[in-house]
């Protein structure tokens, strides 16, 4: 049967659950064991899609189309398994799939409860993520000892008395430095430890989060207030590169605590992936700067897929990337001058018009400047928008997210440019936003010849998209003549996927959402293009400039 670890956060949030939880599943991976995730979200939402970056953070994607937490990303980029719709629950689709039944019947007549109605829904999705692996790795998200989560952890409470030895509890906690006193303070470890205590669930293994190694002293005293086995408080420092985290649990023997709780029988663990990927990326000979334009640079975790799929092209191409954070307002504000110094411009995706024009702006200057672009689902949007106004002369050339009365809405829900006898068919429709919602993994057809199919080296990928507005195909032919390449479209050639132009070394603009698939081990092809092109643009740049002042004194 299937062993549950279920991993619980305590004294304060943002210790990184999600990143411990795909290390354990990385580490159990490694031993030849099959594992699964589930995140549990305690927030009243159905899922983050509509729910402001700025609050939640990035919305990670699956192939299957479900928008959820971005911990989901981290579990994809540590392990082989793909996630799917069951590996994130929150407390709304809990509570709407309780209420749902009753509403039907199902409970023939018994008051609905928070135990066992809803306690029983959650188990029953904890098992149905489990999709019979050896191990599910179950995050429970907040920090114990909030109201919202109670539910969950009253959940995984019946969950040890039912399934014994099969359930281990895993609990995250911080151990502070006071410089003041000069001193590690255990104190807050001992008092979420009591807390959890107090609704019946005894921690296996503490994870404690610290800015530097515990000593065996800090340990043992942990461990007698906790009551739990000194060699299972487990120190987890800071480090420089979090694909060096599974590595540092296996020296602690995490692995071998968990086999031998669980009592599970499995090879040693082999962690040669993980340190070709660490020593790669400390083997860097070069480094570009790229700026990633957008309007949620206030909060990096809202593209935390895109930064981390850039650092993982430059582990694959030996180039330390620096990501240099543009508000794209303040290039409406301060003018362009930002850029100038950058070796690559990537615009990411997003939602609403704030900061629109300058995205625009920043596009017009990669594009007239030759210095490599790289636009995705927005990003790719704002280039045919730029292209049309400045290219074509269209210069009220919108999209209709922004101007519904543009005249030129090169950008546009499906429903409001295609004829009466199209056969487009949207996908995934959404009432409460109105028009459709491209999600999920769909396939795409490349042009031969084209930079795109050079750079993946197929003519069909499947990538991730979550969208809502297309490119409007009224304007196809105009645009083609004037120098925009439509070098990828749908199967059935009526979506246009990526575009490029013609007379620019490296121009891309991809409607999907290529960092979803980019791991550290495999890295992914076209962010590694992109990195390539920017060290190439760099050396051009030093090139003419030696080219300039030679035979003028220093």
């Amino acid at each position: 049967m299937t062993n549950y670890i279920f991993i619980t956060g305590g004294v304060v949030s943002a210790l990184g659950k999600g990143i411990a939880s795909a290390s354990l599943g990385a580490l159990l991976e490694s031993r030849g064991l099959n594992v699964s995730f589930a995140k549990l979200d305690p927030y009243i939402n159905v899922d983050p899609g509509t729910m402001s970056p700025f609050q939640h953070g990035e919305v990670f994607v699956t192939v299957d189309g479900a928008e959820t937490d971005l911990d989901l990303g981290h579990y994809e980029r540590f392990v082989r398994t793909t996630m799917s719709k069951n590996n994130n629950f929150t407390t709304g689709q809990i509570y709407a799939n309780v209420i749902d039944k009753e509403r039907q019947g199902q409970y023939l007549g018994a008051t609905v409860q928070v135990i066992p109605h809803i306690t029983d829904e959650i188990k029953a999705c904890i098992e149905l993520s489990a999709n019979n692996a050896d191990v599910a790795l179950i995050e429970i998200g907040g920090t114990v000892g909030d109201i919202e989560s109670l539910p969950f952890l009253e959940a995984i409470r019946q969950m040890r008395v039912s399934f014994g030895r099969h359930v281990l509890f895993m609990h995250l906690t911080l151990v502070p430095y006071i410089k003041t006193a000069g001193e590690v303070k255990t104190k807050p470890t001992q008092h979420s430890v009591k807390e959890l205590r107090s609704i019946g669930i005894q921690p296996d293994i503490l994870l404690c989060r610290s800015e530097e190694a515990m000593s065996d002293e800090e340990r043992a005293k942990i461990a007698l207030f906790t009551n739990v086995p000194s060699e299972s408080v487990i120190s987890l420092m800071d480090v420089d590169n979090i694909y060096k985290i599974p590595q540092l649990l296996h020296q602690q023997k995490l692995d071998e605590l968990m086999i031998q709780q669980l009592q599970l029988s499995a090879p040693p663990a082999n962690l040669s992936d993980w340190d070709a990927v660490i020593a790669k990326s400390e083997q860097t000979q070069h480094q570009v700067n790229v700026a990633m334009v957008g309007k949620y640079v206030h909060l990096t975790d809202s593209y935390k897929s895109l930064s981390e799929a850039l650092i993982h092209a430059g582990i694959h191409t030996q180039t330390k990337v620096n990501i240099v954070y543009v508000d794209s307002e303040k290039i409406e504000t301060d003018g362009i001058r930002c850029l100038e110094n950058m070796d690559a411009i990537l615009v990411p995706g997003g939602f609403g018009e704030r900061g629109i024009e300058g995205k625009i702006a920043t596009v017009r200057f990669a594009r007239e400047h030759k210095i490599p672009y790289l636009g995705i689902c927005l990003g790719m949007q704002l280039a045919v928008i730029e292209f049309a106004r400045h290219q074509l002369g269209l210069t009220q050339a919108n999209s209709t997210e922004f101007d519904s009365n543009t005249p030129d809405p090169v950008i546009a829900l499906i429903t409001e440019w295609q004829d009466q006898s199209g056969t487009i068919e949207t996908r995934h429709q959404d009432s409460a936003l109105g028009g459709s919602m491209r999600l999920g993994g769909q396939a795409c057809q490349l042009m031969r010849g084209s930079l795109i199919h050079k750079v993946y080296n197929k003519h069909e990928i499947v990538e991730r998209h979550r969208h809502r507005y297309e490119f409007n195909h009224c304007y196809l032919s105009d645009l083609q003549q004037a120098g925009l390449v439509i070098s990828g479209k749908s199967l059935d050639g009526q979506l246009v996927e990526v575009i490029e132009i013609a007379d620019h070394p490296w121009f891309i603009g991809c409607q999907f959402h290529p960092e979803f698939t980019s791991t550290p081990r495999d890295g992914h092809p076209l962010f590694s293009s992109f990195i390539e092109a920017s060290y190439q643009f760099q050396q051009s740049k030093t090139s003419e400039k030696q080219k300039n002042t030679k035979g003028f004194p220093s």
